[in-house]
């Protein structure tokens, strides 16, 4: 499922998103193809600076809000990421 997410820092993700199984203290979410969402919904893969990485595992604690993103931005979202 594709997710609006708003991390405790601010920074807005949109990105494919599973909840996954692990042991405490290990992170629970795992995240496919997510960017960052900027001004005029620009879209910019997420560490693109650090990594060729496309998958993520996060601790679900980080993340404040999950929602439906807006129709156009799902659509320009599913473009890039065909």
């Amino acid at each position: 499922m594709i997710k609006l997410l708003v991390l405790h820092t601010g920074l807005v993700l949109v990105s494919k998103i599973d909840e996954v199984g692990g042991d405490i203290g290990e992170p629970d979410c795992r995240l496919d193809d997510p960017y960052v969402v900027g001004e005029n919904d620009t879209l910019t893969p997420w560490l693109v600076e650090y990594t060729t990485e496309s998958v993520f595992k996060m601790h679900s604690d980080k993340i404040l809000t999950i929602t439906e993103p807006k129709p156009t931005l799902l659509e320009k979202y599913q473009n890039i990421t065909k």
